[in-house]
C-alpha cells in the first residue's frame, strides 16, 4: 500500500474513472488477427518454445483492466510457446466472453471461480478457495464441457474500503467495525455500484449478514466509487480487491470477518473439445502460480492509475519473472 496519495494528472484521473468490475472484439493491441505480428519480438525464456509450435491460439478476455492485463500475459505466453496467436481480447461483457469460448470463437480466457459457480452454474458460494475451485471445475466440465485450468492464488472479490485517514481516525479495519459505525452514525454514506446494490449476494445480503440498520446508500458508477471515496464524499465504498486504484489512491480495504463475499480466484479456461487445450493450460500453469492478489494489484495499478499499455505491462512482468528473455 502506498503511503499517501498519488498526485494524479487530469489524464490519469480519467483513466482511474474507467470501470473495472467482475461482471465485439477489439484487442489489447487493436484486436489483431495478423497471426505472427502479434508475437513480434517475443522470445521464450523458461517457456518451452516448441510447446505450441504449429498451433493457432485465439486469446480472449473481458473488457476491464485486470482482464486486459491477463489477456496480454496470455498472448505473450502463447507466443513464447511457439503458437501463432490471434488477439481477441477486450470482449464487452462477462456473458459475451463466456459465449465466445463456448462457440469456439476464442480458445482461452481467464475466468473467475465465483462467476462460474454463482453466475453461470447458479450455485451458492463456497467459502473455501480449493473447494470452490474443485466444485466449479467438476460441474462446468460435466454440464458445459468447460475445462478449468490451474487456479491462481489471486482473489478479485468484492470488499469495502475507506481512506487511510478515516480508518485511523475511527479505528475501522473490518466489516464488523463498519457495521458498528453505521449503526451508530445513521447518516454515514455507503457508496456501491449499481449491480452490487441489487444482487442477492450484494449489499442487501451484506447488511443482513452484518446486522446493519444505519447508513445512507449511494449508487454510483464502478469507477466513480473509488474517486468519490478518495475525495471524502463517501465514508465507505465498495471495491474489488485486486483493483489498482486501491493502491494508487491509498485506500484501506476492510477485512470480511464473516466471509460473506464469494471467492473469485482466476483460472484460464478452455473447451474440452479443443485438442490443444491441455497444452495451452500446461503453458499457463507456472504463470498462474505466481499471480497472487498483491501481484495483480500491482499490475492493475500500472494500467488503471498510470495508464500503461497492457502489452508493455505483460512484457515487463514476464521478463522479470524469467518467462521471456
Amino acid at each position: 500500500m502506498l503511503s499517501g496519495k498519488l498526485k494524479l494528472t487530469a489524464a490519469v484521473a480519467a483513466m482511474v474513472m474507467a470501470p473495472m468490475g467482475l461482471t465485439a472484439c477489439g484487442g489489447v493491441g487493436g484486436g489483431s488477427d495478423a497471426g505472427g505480428k502479434v508475437c513480434d519480438g517475443v522470445e521464450a525464456g523458461s517457456v518451452d518454445p516448441t510447446a505450441l509450435k504449429g498451433v493457432t491460439v485465439t486469446v480472449g478476455s473481458k473488457d476491464f483492466d485486470e482482464q486486459l492485463n491477463l489477456g496480454a500475459l496470455t498472448i505473450d505466453m502463447m507466443c513464447a510457446a511457439g503458437a501463432t496467436v490471434k488477439d481477441h481480447t477486450n470482449i464487452k461483457g462477462t456473458t459475451q466472453t463466456r459465449d465466445a469460448l463456448l462457440r469456439g470463437d476464442i480458445d482461452v480466457y481467464w475466468g473467475y471461480t465465483g462467476t462460474g459457480w454463482v453466475d453461470f452454474l447458479k450455485k451458492q458460494p463456497i467459502q473455501d478457495a480449493a473447494k470452490q475451485y474443485d466444485a466449479v471445475k467438476k460441474l462446468d466440465l460435466q454440464k458445459n464441457g468447460v475445462v478449468w485450468g490451474p487456479r491462481a492464488p489471486f482473489n478479485n472479490t468484492y470488499a469495502f474500503a475507506v481512506t487511510n485517514e478515516f480508518a485511523k481516525k475511527h479505528g475501522i479495519n473490518s466489516d464488523a467495525d463498519m457495521a458498528k459505525y453505521l449503526n451508530a452514525n445513521k447518516g454515514a454514506s455507503v457508496c456501491v455500484e449499481s449491480e452490487y446494490a441489487n444482487r442477492p449476494d450484494g449489499y442487501p445480503g451484506f447488511k443482513k449478514k452484518y446486522g446493519i440498520d444505519g447508513g445512507k446508500q449511494k449508487v454510483l458508477g464502478t469507477g466513480v466509487v473509488y474517486t468519490q471515496l478518495d475525495k471524502g464524499n463517501c465514508d465507505f465504498g465498495e471495491v474489488f480487491t485486486t483493483d489498482g486504484r486501491i493502491e494508487a489512491l491509498g485506500l484501506h480495504v476492510l477485512t470480511d470477518d464473516k466471509s460473506y463475499h464469494p471467492l473469485y480466484n482466476g483460472a484460464p479456461v478452455v473447451m474440452k473439445d479443443n485438442k490443444n487445450g491441455a497444452a495451452i493450460l500446461a503453458v499457463l500453469k507456472p504463470l498462474a502460480a505466481k499471480l497472487t492478489t498483491s501481484v495483480l494489484q500491482e499490475l492493475n495499478t500500472e494500467k488503471s492509475a498510470q495508464g500503461e499499455d497492457p502489452s508493455k505491462i505483460a512484457e515487463d512482468y514476464l521478463k522479470k519473472e524469467g518467462f521471456l528473455k
